[in-house]
């Protein structure tokens, strides 16, 4: 999609209040939002949330890797605060989730179905970028599918983006989840030695020892 400049001031109910839609981007550059049917009308409600929307929920990869790549994961329904923590717990889900308050979910494609809308910031300013929904939508889970729906892509090296987009080689950036915000570097400087160590062990293991 081409850069969509969003015109309104949308407000959303977060666990400490009131906030703007920059700040769903915590501070990040890109942000992708899963809206989740959880509110009056949806079946299971209060005590659960939608069937489709759970299963999408458990299957969300640890955002810790999508937070490397300058891009946070947020989810929004129009259930209040207090039921949104409720549920978060008891699921043992940790994605960040906002309450709609505004014309958000309509203005979006998201007001009678499940959807992925994704959005960049420039300073203060932000563009749409994307939206995916029903069985497309329900191909997303991994780092890679909510990557690969971003302005900026995977950022590596072997993607042709235009000039000026952030690139870098593929597996430099890659980390243990808990290890990214220690600096510590699983290659210990030496990634094309520790690659090359891996394909020759898989070969071994597969039976072709040359």
């Amino acid at each position: 999609m081409p850069w969509t400049p969003v015109e309104k001031d949308y407000r959303f109910d977060g666990p400490d209040g009131q906030v703007r839609m920059l700040d769903l981007f915590e501070g990040r550059r890109q942000l992708v939002v899963y809206r989740f049917f959880f509110e009056p009308g949806v079946h299971g409600w209060p005590e659960r949330g939608c069937v489709g929307c759970s299963l999408m929920a458990d299957q969300v990869a640890h955002l810790a890797h999508l937070n490397a790549r300058d891009t946070t994961y947020a989810r929004v329904s129009r259930a209040p605060q207090r039921d949104i923590q409720r549920l978060k717990a008891e699921m043992g889900w940790s994605a960040p989730w906002y309450s709609i308050t505004d014309s958000f979910d309509v203005d979006f494609g998201v007001d009678e179905w499940h959807g992925t809308n994704a959005f960049i910031r420039d300073g203060d300013r932000v563009y749409r970028t994307y939206f995916l929904n029903h069985r497309g939508d329900e191909a997303l889970g991994s780092t890679w599918s909510y990557l690969d729906l971003t302005a900026l892509g995977r950022q590596e090296d072997w993607e042709d983006s235009p000039e000026g987009h952030p690139q870098g080689r593929a597996y430099e950036w890659w980390r243990r989840h808990d290890e990214y915000e220690t600096g510590l570097d699983p290659w210990e400087g030496r990634l094309d030695e520790k690659v090359a160590a891996a394909k020759q062990g898989a070969r071994v293991s597969a039976g072709d020892a040359t």
